[in-house]
């Protein structure tokens, strides 16, 4: 069955996404010699000294800034389109459980999917490579279960 919705197909678009991703990468790797992975950037954030704590803040706030940006320039939020009514559920609880798993899950891992993915990948990491291995197969097997089981 095919979803009511199809996401719009945007090359351009993602291909600039992928480059400014890439580069901010770089830049954080090459300015700071950090791994721009947002759990690290976070977590060490919470830890760091003042001369290492400027550069975590600016990082978070672009992250967070960014989308509004988009949705004041394009009158509208980025082009996410789903198959609900919402993608957001309104079950806080469900939300704040669902938060400290990944918070868990990225300790456990050793760093994010951003840091694994971006940054691990691109530094010819093995651990990484078993990191988004692992990431990839449990989304795949999440999916066919919430589609086909659940």
């Amino acid at each position: 069955m095919l979803p009511s919705v199809i996401t719009q197909f945007t090359p351009w678009a993602s291909l600039i996404g992928g480059v400014m991703i890439g580069l901010s990468a770089l830049l954080v790797y090459y300015l700071f010699g950090r791994v721009a992975g947002i759990s690290g950037i976070t977590t060490g954030g919470l830890l760091a000294p003042a001369s290492d704590w400027l550069w975590r803040v600016a990082f978070i706030l672009g992250l967070v800034c960014a989308p509004v940006l988009m949705q004041v320039l394009n009158n509208d939020w980025p082009g996410v389109n789903t198959l609900a009514e919402s993608s957001v559920s309104n079950n806080y609880v469900g939300m704040a459980l669902a938060g400290l798993a990944v918070g868990f899950g990225t300790v456990l891992g050793s760093g994010c999917t951003s840091g694994h993915g971006v940054c691990g990948l691109g530094r010819k990491s093995a651990r990484s490579l078993i990191a988004v291995f692992t990431f990839m197969l449990t989304a795949g097997l999440t999916v066919a279960v919430l589609r086909h089981v659940i």
